[in-house]
Order: C-alpha cells, then structure tokens, then sequence
C-alpha cells in the first residue's frame, strides 16, 4: 500500500458568532496517499475550505488530529504548496512571472541560480516557457493560475493542496487547466488534495472523492474512482465508469437536506469561508 501522506483523525471546528457557536465540521476522517489526488466535494457551506485550511495549517482545529507525513500539522509546513481560487490576488503584479516563481525558493534560502533553474522548469511544465519575464497582468487569466500552480510545483512539494483553483476562468480554460493536473502529478511525484464544487472535475480528476454533508459537516461517503491514470475530456466524461460515480456523488450530496446548491460541471459557485 501506498506511504500515508496526509492524515486527517476526527476533526471538528466550532467558530463563534453572534448568534452562539457554529460547528462547521464534525469528525471528519480521511486520508491522501503518496501521488494520490483526493478531491473533497460537498453543499455550499459544507466546511470543504475549513478541511482544507486545517489541513494545509492555515487554522486551528477544535478536536482531533492532522498528520503530514507523519508529523502534527501546527502551522503551514515546507512539505506543501497551495494554490487558491484568486490567482490576481495571490500573484504579485509589480514582479516578472519568473519572480513571483522564484520568490517562495529564494524565501527558502536557494541560491538565485537554482531558484531560477527550478522556476524555468516548473513555467516549462505548465506550458509557459518564454513568459518568464512577463508581468502577470500581461497574461490571460489562466496563464495566470498556470503561473500560481508553477510557483507551486517549483517547491517540488510531497502534497499541493488546491483550493477551487479553476472556478474563476471560462469552461474552456478550465477543462485546460484540468489537464494539466495529472501529468503535473506524474512529473513530479505529489499527492494532491483538491477542493471543488463540481462533481465532473472531482472524478474527472481523481482517486478518491470526500463526499460532505452539510454543515455540521461530516463525511457522508468516501468513493473510490477507477477510471485509469489517462484521461480525456471527451472518452472519459462519456465513458461508464465516469457516468456510474458521477451518478453516486450527486446523490449523495442531493439527498434530502443535504446538497440542492452544489451544481455540475461549470459551476462557478464560491464557498464563504
């Protein structure tokens, strides 16, 4: 079985409000294996970015425990990267693209030339070799996520976490983007956790899918995808398998009380923090 990258042990979270205490996730257990993409999926408001924030060590848990190769989540860890949904605000507009690739790496300590080295590669990667000394606004906006996934991957991180990284570009540029994904995670070996609204791009991409209930969120099922390490928009979206899990998630989080907001493939819903 594959090496445990990230585990995740009965967390809960209580935020206060005005009106008294809100649990926004209650004992929510899984786990992301090495060079595994686990997608989590869910009703809007469903906790998807409170898990994912707990477990990229952006915020406390209340209860249980989360573990990155095999060591107590207490902050943000060099083992991982992550990519948010608003690639204008997480880019800095004033630097080149190949700075704001170089920046985490040289934040890190690496010399200029290995940081650079590793930023070409990585711009090379996601199929802007030449942009390097463009200003991100120069670009399109999913030449602009491409270049937030490089700053990424340049890290050369055991574990990228995705939060909704394709929900801010058109249906075209996101299915391009989806692409990516799976060579990306041939290439350099990473476990990814990946957040979304739309049931197509989670078993489009995945191994596992974390289905959530409503809030208080727990895991309602965890559904195994076996639709093979080559995929395309066209054979797979129309093949069996991907009609069969499709199907299963969709109920699963349609049932009674549970998921009316969540929408299919398109969907640019944006979950509140």
């Amino acid at each position: 079985m594959a090496k445990t990258v990230v585990e995740v042990t009965g967390i809960s979270k209580v935020y206060p409000t005005k009106s008294g205490p809100f649990e926004a996730i209650r004992n929510v257990t899984f786990d992301v294996r090495e060079r595994e993409i686990v997608s989590i999926v869910g009703p809007s408001g469903a906790g998807k970015t409170s898990v994912l924030r707990t477990v990229a060590g952006l915020q406390t848990h209340d209860a249980g425990d989360v573990s990155v190769l095999g060591k107590t989540v207490s902050g943000p860890s060099d083992a991982m990267a992550m990519v948010f949904q608003d690639y204008g605000r997480s880019l800095l507009p004033w630097m080149s693209v190949e700075g704001n690739v170089m920046l985490p790496l040289r934040s890190r300590g690496l010399s200029r030339a290995v940081a650079l080295e590793r930023a070409t590669q990585a711009l090379e990667s996601v199929g802007l070799a030449g942009k390097g000394a463009a200003r991100p606004q120069q670009l399109s906006g999913g030449m602009q996520q491409r270049v937030a996934i490089a700053r990424a991957i340049a890290c050369r991180p055991r574990l990228l976490v995705m939060d909704e990284p394709f929900a801010s570009v058109d249906a075209q540029t996101r299915m391009d983007l989806e692409d990516l994904v799976l060579p990306l995670r041939a290439e350099y070996g990473m476990a990814i956790l990946f957040v979304t609204h739309d049931v197509d791009e989670a078993v489009y991409l995945s191994d596992r899918v974390v289905v959530l209930t409503r809030a208080p969120s727990e895991v309602a099922k965890i559904v195994d995808i076996e639709l093979g390490p080559h995929r395309n928009q066209i054979d797979t979206k129309e093949s069996a398998e991907f009609a069969r899990r499709r199907h299963e998630i969709f109920q699963l989080v349609r049932r009674p009380g549970q998921g009316e907001e969540l929408e299919p493939s398109g969907s640019r819903a944006t979950e509140k923090p």
